[in-house]
């Protein structure tokens, strides 16, 4: 079975940078992946090291993070 990903969402960072919420597979295992891309010198968005994956099972406390986050933000 071959690696993949299943983008879910994207929003641009700023003029050369993106963030990409996908579902990937690796060595058959399903992640949560949220990663920044940047864009190449061809224009082409490519993956950063800046960025995170997690598994399924930990969706409710990155829930829970963000809505911590942006109770403090308000």
């Amino acid at each position: 079975m071959a690696d993949e990903s299943t983008l879910v969402h994207s929003f641009q960072k700023n003029a050369l940078e993106e963030v990409r919420v996908s579902i990937s597979t690796y060595k058959g295992k399903k992640y949560l992946d949220i990663r920044v891309y940047y864009q190449g010198d061809d224009g082409e968005y490519k993956p950063s090291k800046k960025g995170v994956a997690l598994s399924p099972e930990l969706l409710p406390e990155l829930e829970t993070a963000l809505a911590k986050l942006k109770t403090h933000l308000e």
